[in-house]
């Protein structure tokens, strides 16, 4: 049996093994070290896995995870989430619709300074879902427009799964982030316009709250302020130069934690719970970045990615084709899995493939880049996607009186907003390259 036969296989027990509910990162283990032992033999196997956890976790870049994943614990548990949507309720919430824009764009500012989907969603729906209930908007916006919201964590940078992605692809961290900024706007807009069509198509689901005046609202934004600088800082330092992404990830969290003690909102014991939810995280994270090194491994010694580009190659199939084939794949997968496995199984089946066709004469680093945002903004489609909406179901468990049936409803207008935001980005690659280019 060939090692491209072997390679195809293994591929598919892994996804066997996804469906009956193994952990992605034992799942990744067992299908890279049987298919490891298959094509080069035992002793090859133990060489490289006694290396393979040293070699994977003193990458420098990856010290950005933990950093990111404690600052954004601190957020929440700092109240600067309630800060945030104030602000932007103050502004809104006048609007019909507006309490449920508010809850996105405190989201997408939230997300500006946690980096992770779930932990948006879970935190901006205890905060916003109590005051959507209590101006009657209908149960389907109220939870569709927080697990849509909740996407934008990831979306707008700095984002945890972005730095995974700028380490499997051998990327700069920094331009990473600065591609996804435009993109992450337009997602935002994105889902404002669905709101205000949600409710324009049915005007009893979003009514509008009180009008705030000038003293309310410039007091609302001397509370947010200090949330506001801490990512011009973060964000600011790293496109200016000033210091690298894990630099940038430390001094956040710090002035996150000095922020939120300086609130009196965090005690002690929610530092400890954000360091152990952060410990717990971090773990969760790089063992599956472990699994998905020793699959990676095992797929390049069997030289399954580059038959699978070969053959996509040698069909002589319009790019825009196999783009569009890869964004399907993404979006029937992201119906089962959760976006960092999906990025981890399928980066190094793609990514090739991707670099080996010609768009529009972007060069390696472009495509490598526009293809990684890409990628991260349709696997994130599938947090609110049935049947595993990651999403839907925080923010399910926080309205327990909401069937699932209406949180999917809810959803629709938002998948269609995502819809035509990668169509956009597949056709415009500037759109996340400009930006790069720019500040370069």
């Amino acid at each position: 049996m060939s090692g491209v036969t072997i390679g195809f296989l293994m591929g598919g027990l892994v996804l066997v093994l996804l469906v009956i509910r193994v952990h992605i990162a034992v799942a990744m283990l067992l299908a890279g070290g049987i298919g490891y032992a298959l094509v080069a033999g035992i002793d090859p196997l133990f060489n490289y896995a006694k290396t393979m956890a040293f070699a994977r976790y003193s990458v420098y870049d990856l010290s950005v995870v933990p950093l990111f994943l404690l600052m954004g614990n601190l957020a929440s548990r700092g109240g600067l989430s309630r800060r945030l949507f104030q602000a932007t309720n103050a502004f809104l919430g006048h609007y019909r619709g507006g309490v449920a824009m508010s809850a996105v764009g405190a989201c997408a500012g939230f997300g500006a300074i946690c980096g992770s989907s779930l932990a948006t969603a879970a935190t901006m729906g205890q905060v916003a879902l109590p005051e959507l209930r209590r101006y009657n908007y209908s149960p389907a916006l109220a939870t569709g427009a927080l697990a849509a919201g909740g996407t934008l964590g990831v979306l707008i940078p700095p984002s945890v799964v972005l730095v995974i992605y700028a380490v499997l692809a051998e990327q700069n961290v920094a331009a990473m982030f600065i591609a996804a900024l435009l993109p992450g706007l337009l997602a935002l807009s994105g889902y404002m316009i669905a709101i205000m069509i949600y409710v324009r198509l049915s005007p009893g689901s979003g009514p509008a709250a009180p009008r705030m005046n000038w003293s309310e609202r410039l007091r609302t934004l001397r509370e947010v302020w200090p949330i506001v600088a801490i990512f011009v800082t973060v964000i600011g330092g790293i496109y200016g130069g000033i210091f690298t992404p894990t630099e940038a990830a430390a001094i956040g969290t710090i002035a996150t934690g000095a922020l939120a003690l300086l609130m009196r909102e965090l005690t002690w014991q929610g530092i400890v719970d954000a360091a152990l939810d952060t410990a717990s995280a971090t773990a969760m994270i790089f063992l599956i970045l472990l699994g998905a090194d020793l699959l990676n491994a095992f797929f390049a010694i069997s030289q399954m990615p580059v038959a699978a580009a070969q053959w996509v190659l040698g069909a002589d199939l319009p790019p825009m084709l196999v783009l569009l084939g890869i964004v399907l794949i993404y979006l029937v997968l992201g119906c089962v899995m959760d976006s960092l496995s999906m990025l981890l199984l399928t980066i190094p089946i793609f990514l090739p493939i991707v670099l080996g066709l010609d768009f529009w004469g972007l060069g390696q680093t472009d495509k490598a880049i526009w293809f990684g945002i890409l990628a991260l903004m349709v696997v994130e489609i599938g947090l609110i996607t049935p049947p595993v909406g990651m999403n839907l179901f925080i923010i399910n468990s926080l309205a327990k009186d909401v069937p699932m049936k209406e949180t999917y409803k809810g959803t629709l207008p938002f998948i269609a907003s995502d819809i035509v935001r990668t169509a956009i980005l597949m056709l415009v690659p500037g759109l996340s390259l400009w930006l790069v280019h720019a500040l370069n």
